[in-house]
């Protein structure tokens, strides 16, 4: 009897205990960033080889019936690293399968789309048993349900534009989400054609006056794009005196102009 009450106890914790992230097949995504993303400078620029990556298509539309066989209720019993780095793969993979369905006749994801249709707001993403955008899977899902709080989301997404952060190459994954979105947010302000400081004020990406309220959130205590910034003195090179100076927010932040040329390796 004891033995029957602990087999059934052990059955009710498998069906209803958070599924692990590893249980979900990413290796299709996996393998194609690793063959087809070209890394320079450490990783602080990568470019995608999309000719290559369109021989490989059908490769990445089945991983992406892969993520559309997942249930809404199969994902909310993951942890919240599992559903983020979820997400994300979804965003970036989509993204490359829309420009896909124009290469080689696009030299920007802007160039996709109508009057009245930008790219990230046309449904040709199958998620959760519905069409949905890019902009639902960023804003609506990873920035929109308030389950989340993580600023270090934007650069981690690839828009597939040059002044984008760039294409991490490989996926991501719930075990290792936190170490791979700090990497690349390391990554990103490293990179000195997109963050600097000169002649007393710090010249940054675009990035951080769009979402400027998503570094508002008290992040791990972390309330302002300032203070953000501030965090990560030491990888904008930044020496005593100005990350002093940067806490007191008498530094001037500019915002510079985004780069939406394709992040092709042709």
């Amino acid at each position: 009897m004891i033995y029957k009450i602990k087999l059934l106890a052990a059955l009710l914790f498998t069906l209803t205990a958070p599924l692990s992230f590893a249980e979900f097949d990413h290796s299709q995504w996996q393998q194609l960033l690793q063959q087809h993303v070209q890394e320079f400078e450490g990783g602080k620029i990568t470019q995608l080889d999309y000719a290559a990556m369109q021989i490989e298509h059908s490769v990445l539309q089945s991983y992406l019936n892969s993520l559309a066989a997942i249930s809404r209720d199969q994902f909310d019993r993951w942890a919240n690293d599992d559903q983020l780095a979820f997400l994300i793969n979804a965003y970036n993979a989509s993204t490359v399968d829309l420009i896909l369905t124009e290469y080689p006749e696009v030299d920007s994801i802007n160039d996709i789309g109508f009057f009245f249709t930008s790219p990230w707001r046309r449904n040709f993403i199958s998620l959760f048993g519905e069409q949905v955008s890019l902009d639902d899977i960023e804003h609506g899902m990873m920035r929109g349900w308030d389950r989340y709080q993580e600023p270090r989301i934007h650069f981690a997404v690839n828009c597939a534009a040059i002044g984008c952060p760039s294409l991490r190459a490989e996926a991501y994954t719930g075990d290792r989400l936190q170490s791979q979105l700090e990497d690349n947010t390391r990554l990103f302000l490293a990179a000195r054609d997109r963050n600097y400081f000169s002649n007393g004020s710090l010249y940054v990406s675009k990035i951080f006056d769009w979402y400027q309220e998503d570094f508002d959130r008290d992040w791990i205590g972390v309330n302002s794009v300032s203070e953000f910034l501030l965090r990560y003195a030491d990888v904008l090179d930044l020496d005593a005196a100005t990350a002093s100076e940067l806490a007191r927010a008498s530094i001037r932040i500019r915002y510079l102009d985004y780069d939406w040329g394709l992040n092709d390796a042709r």
